[in-house]
């Protein structure tokens, strides 16, 4: 990663803000020309969204890491491959950069800049389905930085597209997407009664990605395997 942590926290805020716009847009561009075809809209969504998570991750990840997501920062701190300081800076810019995509997106569809979701998501398929997703997507990361870093952005746009259609939740995996979606009163939205579930759920999929990379792929940092080790 390079520039200084402003410039870092900046692009990890643009870049979460462009993926919420996409999320957001796609789902009532898609709603609008599906003609009631929820199936149609949903492809629209997740195509857009897969699609742009590979643009983003390919333009900044050399600048923030390209994280987007709370709980990929909180994984990385925990795993001492982001400073707790960094990560500490990183996640309330990504979540005032998702709320901020959310408006653009209403802007660009001529809605109510601020309105909240009636959108009911909350039952225990879907909660389990936010852990899944969540789990996925933290093993694909730590999986495709230890064995293909090249791979990483096509990586996570096709599991998010994937996760969009084989989980009951349409894979949120993310808190600071479930919040600023609650913000939407659109195809891409979740009622507040629904956020301490999902991002319940989104942290235990987390840990449990954690100690599966801890079993598969050990548990040193990237920064420690590259430099040599003194002694012996």
């Amino acid at each position: 990663m390079t520039g200084s942590l402003p410039r870092r926290c900046l692009a990890e805020a643009l870049g979460t803000a462009l993926l919420l716009a996409t999320v957001v847009g796609s789902g009532i561009m898609g709603e609008r020309l599906a003609n009631g075809n929820l199936a149609i809209a949903l492809l629209a969504n997740s195509l857009a969204t897969g699609a742009m998570l590979v643009v983003l991750i390919l333009i900044f990840a050399s600048v923030s890491g390209a994280q987007f997501n709370p709980v990929v920062s909180l994984a990385f701190a925990l795993r001492r491959e982001l400073p707790w300081r960094e990560a500490a800076f990183y996640m309330p810019c990504q979540l005032a950069g998702a709320i901020l995509g959310v408006w653009i997106a209403h802007i660009m569809f001529n809605l109510p800049v601020i309105e909240l979701s009636r959108q009911m998501r909350g039952d225990k398929g879907q909660w389990v389905s936010e852990a899944v997703a969540t789990f996925g997507l933290v093993v694909t990361i730590l999986g495709c930085r230890r064995c293909a870093p090249a791979a990483t952005s096509y990586a996570v746009g096709l599991y998010i597209t994937a996760a969009y259609w084989f989980t009951a939740s349409t894979s949120f995996a993310n808190p600071a997407v479930t919040v600023a979606r609650a913000l939407t009163d659109t195809f891409a939205g979740i009622a507040w009664n629904g956020i301490a579930g999902f991002v319940a759920a989104e942290l235990a999929g987390m840990a449990l990605a954690l100690a599966a990379a801890h079993l598969f792929w050990c548990s040193e940092p990237l920064e420690a395997l590259a430099s040599p080790r003194r002694g012996g």
